[in-house]
């Protein structure tokens, strides 16, 4: 593994960026929205993934895609990375029944992000505003959130703040706090 390395703002490189991504870079500057950028490989392991929050000094939410039985229904949901989740509370939480995680290509229909990548920052790409945001309210209080700028070579850091109050309106969806418990770690 390269050492992990936090840069200011978007690559100065953007040869061999996705599209999407370099769209996320525009987006977030055209906010004036400050970011702390890791490039890195996909993270696809545990050990990546507490590198890359070491790194950029706040946890990557969990971020996951659920959808109805009917799929006619879908949320995303960003949840602290560590916290255990369990469908049936979101279900509780929301008063729908049976959530279930999305097929992967929901992801892409959209939001344009392939799994692996899911992030809200993929909300500008839902214009019909299908996905309905749901935030865990433990995340609430957080200085700084992690995410993906769309792909996962890349993780960014962004105020909480921002997200909520100049990201998420500019993507014209609204977000819902939830709580959800906190499971003791099972013994093996």
């Amino acid at each position: 593994m390269s050492e992990l390395k936090l840069e200011q703002g978007a690559p100065a490189d953007l040869s061999g960026r996705l599209p999407k991504e370099i769209k996320t870079y525009q987006r977030l500057d055209a906010l004036h929205i400050g970011y702390e950028r890791i490039d890195h490989e996909a993270a696809e392991t545990m050990e990546l993934c507490r590198s890359i929050d070491e790194v950029l000094g706040c946890a990557i939410c969990k971020n996951l895609l659920l959808t109805n039985r009917q799929c006619t229904m879908f949320y995303l949901l960003l949840t602290p990375g560590d916290k255990k989740f369990k469908t049936k509370d979101l279900s509780a939480a929301l008063g729908v029944s049976r959530l279930s995680f999305a097929d992967g290509k929901y992801m892409e229909e959209f939001l344009d992000i392939t799994p692996g990548s899911l992030s809200p920052l993929g909300l500008y790409n839902d214009l019909d505003r299908v996905v309905n945001l749901v935030i865990d309210d433990e995340l609430k209080d957080s200085e700084y959130i992690g995410m993906h700028p769309c792909i996962n070579t890349s993780s960014l850091r962004i105020k909480t703040a921002d997200l909520l109050e100049k990201i998420i309106p500019a993507t014209k969806h609204t977000y819902r706090f939830v709580t959800l418990p906190r499971y003791e770690e099972e013994q093996a």
